[in-house]
């Protein structure tokens, strides 16, 4: 497998709303919630070429690909879930007791009828594929059953993809917090990532390091480009990417080529199908690889796979590689 606001009332509105309810026997609980929620519904959320009308804040929402899961979890909706599918590696200790709440509905994607027999009213994906006939179905085919639907806007495939930054993620979170009526949740997820990458920025972990980020291959490598996740990493902390001259997230390069770079670091993403372990095992084995300067200094900073591509969690992506420049100690 290889992003508008809300109009929100002032906070002392809704506190005097709050204890007015509460003072004068209002709805229960479950039902101001919903009602809150729902206050600036319906909303829009556009990606990908398809703009899905949200009629209320989705109560049975589906995700799929780990990326859209743990934005959901990273706002506190796992109540919201009727199901979830698709994991690329583990989920961290942070948000596992919120996702072992949730009924997974495939190890993988569902089949396009036990997906429909969860009883979703949104859906949202990370990669397009979700939404194949044999899977989701389009999004246009979902709204005729009155399903919304959204796929983040940097796995739209063969459509025209949006220039990939930080504020391409957190708009991504901001359109996912907003449908489900809570954009302050958002808020502070950016809040604390912008801060959490302005002490990375300070702290330069990866000055003067050219790194090789080798995501999977054996005989073609697969390695991180100039326009996704790993270059947005490698760049939070001041490493170089020696691919970062080729296009995309994701890039088919030579062997010739990363070993005539000689890399001071490999960066090595760990996945359910292509472990670092396995990665490591084949360029300490290979004739010509073992050379390198990183392989034989055992440089390699691991990372999960999750943590690597554009998400709630590539800040978190950016804070392990550093810990594991620093722990190399080059400088």
């Amino acid at each position: 497998m290889t992003s508008s606001r809300r109009t929100l009332l002032p906070p002392a509105l809704l506190v005097a709303a709050a204890l007015c309810l509460s003072a004068c026997g209002g709805a229960p609980e479950a039902e101001k919630t919903a009602a809150a929620d729902s206050a600036d519904h319906p909303v829009k959320a556009t990606s990908c070429g398809f703009t899905s009308t949200v009629a209320a804040a989705p109560e049975r929402a589906v995700t799929m690909n780990q990326g859209a899961t743990e934005v959901m979890l990273a706002l506190g909706l796992e109540d919201r879930l009727a199901g979830t599918a698709y994991l690329d590696d583990s989920v961290p200790t942070k948000w596992q007791k919120a996702y072992d709440s949730v009924k997974v509905l495939s190890k993988e994607y569902p089949d396009h009828e036990s997906l429909l027999a969860a009883r979703p009213d949104f859906v949202y994906a990370s990669y397009i594929s979700a939404f194949d006939p044999e899977v989701a179905g389009s999004p246009a085919e979902l709204a005729t059953l009155d399903i919304g639907s959204y796929n983040s806007p940097l796995g739209c495939g063969d459509n025209d993809l949006p220039a990939v930054s930080f504020d391409t993620v957190w708009d991504e979170i901001e359109t996912v917090a907003t449908v489900f009526g809570v954009p302050e949740r958002a808020d502070a997820i950016k809040a604390e990532q912008q801060k959490a990458l302005g002490t990375l920025a300070k702290q330069g972990a990866g000055d003067g390091v050219d790194v090789f980020w080798f995501d999977s291959g054996d005989k073609t490598p697969l390695a991180g480009a100039g326009e996704g996740g790993p270059q947005l990493i490698l760049d939070a902390v001041g490493a170089t990417n020696l691919f970062s001259d080729l296009k995309g997230g994701w890039a088919d390069v030579s062997w010739e080529r990363v070993v005539k770079a000689d890399p001071d670091v490999i960066v090595l993403g760990d996945a359910s199908w292509s472990s670092a372990d396995d990665k490591i095992a084949l360029l300490q084995k290979d004739p010509a690889l073992k050379q390198l300067e990183a392989v034989r200094e055992k440089r390699f900073v691991v990372l999960p796979y999750s943590e690597t591509t554009p998400g709630v969690r590539l800040a978190d992506g950016a804070q392990a590689v550093a810990d594991g420049l620093d722990a190399l100690d080059l400088r």
